[in-house]
């Protein structure tokens, strides 16, 4: 083992992990164990899929643990034997003490966002949806309140117009991957010093998404249409519900553009022909560029447009 190098035990299951761990790997640290989730049921066929995180440690013949229960106490007595320095936690679940405490140097963990701002389980998604111009990552020892530790170290990126949840995830995730090296690097030559989160009154948040939370209001102004549809792309996707006929569909929208002006339309009215789709808000007039119909593909709103026989058979 190298000078200054770390064992380290990586907690991770999605593609934002898995370049975490590839970015460890990599390093002159040393990963002795990986804990993901157990493989899910997905698909028409509801096979069993592997995470990301699992897919990697495979391919790199590393040592692989997919607990159930994380209390488990031959999970946990797997884990002592690993002998790790740290924890390093990326997009996975909630951690007990029992677990976060074993390493010596403790337990941290990578979180989208820069802290105290946006706790919880979609930091990128709210970004976003609030029209936040900057973002980041923040590395933090984890404790028993969530995302509520001292913090490590911090990264900054912008959050460009044309970004969206998708686009800025990615920003975060390779950010990310170099801030848990970088933060390895402090703990193995004691360079860091952990500061409490900033006190802040009103921190911004970032609650889990269920699908009541997807529905577009078109009651609200252009700007944070435009801006929900953007936090919510490409996943889990915004939608507004069409009747078409005696049917009532949604219609999941990924991309659009939006005019300020005055009409005395109702927010939510929509015009739909061969050359337009545009749907009224409180200010002005919201224009999707790329849609998908429940049953359907998703395609480019030309397409969409396109595909429609009949446009009498669309009502608000």
């Amino acid at each position: 083992m190298q000078k200054n190098s770390l064992n380290v035990v990586f907690f991770g299951t999605p593609d934002f992990a898995k370049a975490s761990l590839e970015a460890i790997f990599n390093s002159n640290h040393k990963v002795v164990g990986v804990v993901t989730a157990p493989d899910k049921a997905s698909g028409r066929g509801m096979k069993l899929t592997p995470s990301p995180v699992k897919v990697f440690a495979e391919d790199h013949h590393l040592n692989l643990l997919q607990p159930e229960k994380l209390r488990n106490p031959e999970f946990l007595d797997a884990v002592q034997q690993l002998n790790a320095d740290v924890f390093v936690v990326v997009a996975f679940r909630m951690m007990p003490q029992v677990l976060f405490s074993l390493p010596r140097l403790g337990t941290f963990n990578l979180h989208g966002s820069l802290l105290p701002d946006y706790r919880g389980a979609a930091p990128i998604n709210y970004a976003v949806i609030n029209g936040e111009t900057k973002s980041g990552v923040t590395t933090f020892f984890i404790n028993e309140k969530i995302d509520e530790g001292h913090i490590l170290l911090q990264a900054e990126t912008n959050i460009l117009p044309e970004d969206n949840a998708g686009t800025l995830h990615d920003k975060l995730m390779e950010i990310g991957a170099n801030l848990v090296v970088e933060t390895l690097n402090g703990l193995s030559e004691n360079t860091i010093k952990e500061k409490p989160q900033p006190e802040k009154e009103n921190p911004q948040t970032a609650y889990k998404i269920f699908k009541d939370d997807l529905k577009i209001d078109w009651n609200q102004s252009s700007e944070k249409i435009h801006n929900f549809v953007r936090g919510m792309s490409p996943y889990p996707t915004a939608f507004t519900i069409l009747k078409i006929g005696d049917e009532e569909k949604s219609l999941k929208i990924f991309k659009g553009h939006f005019e300020l002006e005055s009409h005395s339309r109702e927010a939510g009215d929509f015009e739909i022909s061969k050359n337009e789709f545009k749907f009224y808000t409180k200010d002005g007039i919201y224009y999707p560029e790329d849609v998908q119909i429940q049953g359907k593909k998703r395609m480019p709103i030309k397409d969409f447009l396109n595909g429609i026989q009949n446009f009498e058979d669309y009502k608000k």
